[in-house]
C-alpha cells in the first residue's frame, strides 16, 4: 500500500469517522505498532484486514 497521508492527517481521519477514539488509542512506542493496531481493532470490532482496508481507503480522499 503506499501512503500519501501523514499520520497526522490518517489520525484526524478516523477519529472523524470513529467517534469512539481518541488520542490514546493512537499512542505508540517505537516498534510497537501492533500492539497500537490491536487496540484499534478491538475498540473498533474489526479484523485486522478490516482495518489495513480502512487505512487503504484513507489514502485515496
Amino acid at each position: 500500500m503506499e501512503i500519501l497521508r501523514s499520520w497526522r492527517e490518517q489520525k484526524v481521519m478516523l477519529k472523524r469517522r470513529f467517534s469512539v477514539l481518541s488520542d490514546e488509542d493512537f499512542e505508540f512506542k517505537e516498534g510497537h505498532r501492533d500492539c497500537m493496531l490491536e487496540r484499534l481493532s478491538v475498540k473498533l470490532e474489526k479484523t485486522r484486514a478490516e482495518l489495513q482496508l480502512i487505512f487503504a481507503e484513507l489514502q485515496t480522499y
